[in-house]
């Protein structure tokens, strides 16, 4: 009995307070919209309160009520997960009230939505890069702020993200063993990131890629290609010294050294072999013209005939 009397007690109340909710979307009266859709935002029903506060936005413009509706309504839509909106409102808050005493909040509450709404490493990065932008404005406008140091943080674990995503889709290259790319891909990261956490797991890529690239090339390229990622390992030897990447350059260097030897004795090969072909195509040469030259002479003997014949 007691448990019907509780469900029935429940299912009045949620009606009463969806009737309050429904009047209150319906009416033209600002102070009760507002009172109501206040109630909302202290009992945490954020869609409710989002839906009172929109209704109230032309109604409150221009009053002393507007800040504090614009106000709770961002924090509301961020509570809401509604970042983009969130965000945009917060930095309206802080661009149409610059006089308020929550302006460095509501800037910094930007900023966190845009971080916020940043996807992950595996997708578009757009917002990522603009959560950055907002958060280093942030730290521009306000250096001093006890808040700059949280987005310090927050920049670096956004900058790696990026890192990460540049790491990994230069790895994919050399997944599908396209070598030349991966290569290039990766200096590139490094070039885009010169302080990154990931430089010894791209250095291992570089050096892996730069191998596969020499041992796999074609005959008109494989030396400068050797040359290069002999070159590149005694660069890791001599940057991360007594490091699992420079173990890995000392081993790959040993086995590039006999490629390189082995292809020393295959270039003599093949430039000897040239040279015989060249001699020979020099001896064809002579042949042919020697034959021209003596049947002309044949020739010009006959025409001679002719003409000294009576």
């Amino acid at each position: 009995m007691k448990k019907i009397l509780f469900i029935i007690l429940s299912f009045y109340l949620f009606s009463s307070c969806q009737s309050l909710q429904d009047k209150a979307m319906k009416s033209a009266d600002k102070d009760f919209i507002l009172k109501m859709a206040n109630e909302k935002f202290e009992k945490k029903k954020w869609r409710d309160a989002i839906a009172l506060y929109e209704r109230l936005s032309n109604l409150v413009a221009g009053t002393d009520d507007a800040p504090n509706v614009v106000y709770n309504s961002a924090y509301a839509n961020y509570y809401d997960k509604n970042y983009k909106l969130a965000g945009h409102q917060f930095k309206n808050f802080s661009v149409t009230f610059p006089q308020d005493s929550r302006v460095e909040e509501a800037a910094y509450m930007s900023a966190l939505c845009y971080y916020q709404g940043s996807m992950d490493y595996n997708l578009d990065q757009t917002s990522t890069n603009s959560a950055i932008n907002e958060l280093q404005n942030f730290i521009n406008t306000y250096p001093n702020s006890e808040r700059s140091k949280n987005i310090n943080e927050l920049i670096d674990e956004l900058s790696y993200k990026l890192e990460f995503k540049a790491y990994e889709n230069a790895r994919q290259y050399y997944k599908m063993a396209d070598y030349r790319a991966a290569s290039v891909a990766l200096e590139n990261v490094l070039e885009d990131f010169p302080s990154t956490k990931l430089r010894p797991k791209i250095y291992d890529f570089m050096l892996k890629s730069k191998y596969e690239l020499a041992v796999n090339s074609v005959y008109d390229l494989k030396k400068d290609r050797i040359e290069s990622a002999l070159a590149f390992t005694k660069q890791v030897e001599r940057e991360v010294p007594n490091s699992e990447n420079a173990k890995t350059a000392a081993d790959l260097h040993a086995k590039l050294q006999k490629e390189k030897e082995n292809f020393l004795v295959l270039e003599k090969k093949v430039e000897a072999r040239k040279q015989e072909l060249l001699e020979k195509q020099k001896e064809a040469e002579l042949k042919q013209h020697y034959e021209k030259e003596k049947e002309i002479a044949e020739k010009l003997k006959s025409d001679s005939l002719k003409l000294t014949r009576p």
